[in-house]
């Protein structure tokens, strides 16, 4: 029996497109250190398979995961499967670079996110780390991630914050006047000073100039 410590580790992979699948395979069956022991062409096929006991009995501890699929998609399927096998490694292997899928697949359980542009050998430093628990990203990856949770951040640091004081944020963001937002939000100057007076209380800011910084930074307002 081979030495578990050099045994090649078993690898998943959940592709709706067969080329991907079949590339992925043909380039994986020339590395020893893994073997793929399975495929699966959506996320519900392969939670389906693995809670029936695996393909032909084995289990795989590496899963390259696709995120956009139909029925189950590579979060939600990355979910499901550590609920039921928290041992299992997650790579999620994607075109998709946008800042919430980044966040919401490390938040699933995904060990690293990476991108289907990597070069052969980059995808096998991502799984080699995924091996040890440890991610391994892109500089855009990373820098997405970072970018998603800032804006998570932020949108929890408003939910305290009424409707019509969210557009009197913008708006001072904009650089108006008190009297252009009222003359714009058709209320009185008074009522706009009671609402600035709150989103300052609120922000914890000391001025409207901070707040427009803080909804600059958080990215709300649109620039250009």
């Amino acid at each position: 029996m081979t030495d578990k410590a050099t045994s090649p580790w078993k690898v998943l992979i959940v592709d709706d497109h067969e080329m991907v699948r079949t590339g992925l395979r043909t380039y994986l069956m020339l590395d020893p250190r893994f073997e793929v022991i399975g495929e699966a062409s959506s996320g519900l096929m392969a939670l389906e398979t693995l809670s029936n006991g695996g393909y032909e009995g084995r289990m795989p501890q590496l899963v390259l995961m696709d995120l956009m699929m139909p029925q189950m998609d590579g979060v939600e399927t990355t979910k499901a499967l550590l609920g039921k096998f928290p041992e299992l490694r997650i790579i999620i292997l994607t075109s998709f670079l946008e800042d919430e899928k980044v966040v919401a697949a490390i938040e699933a359980g995904a060990v690293s996110y990476v991108l289907k542009t990597v070069s052969a050998d980059e995808l096998i430093y991502a799984m080699q780390g995924a091996i040890r628990n440890m991610p391994v990203m892109s500089g855009d990856v990373s820098q997405a991630l970072t970018r998603g949770l800032r804006k998570r951040s932020a949108s929890q640091e408003t939910e305290g914050l009424t409707e019509r004081e969210r557009e009197v944020l913008l708006l001072i963001a904009e650089g108006r006047s008190n009297k252009e937002i009222g003359d714009e939000l058709h209320i009185s100057i008074k009522t706009v000073k009671t609402h600035v007076s709150n989103l300052l209380m609120k922000c914890e800011l000391e001025d409207r100039t901070q707040l427009a910084i803080f909804a600059h930074r958080n990215g709300w307002v649109k620039e250009g």
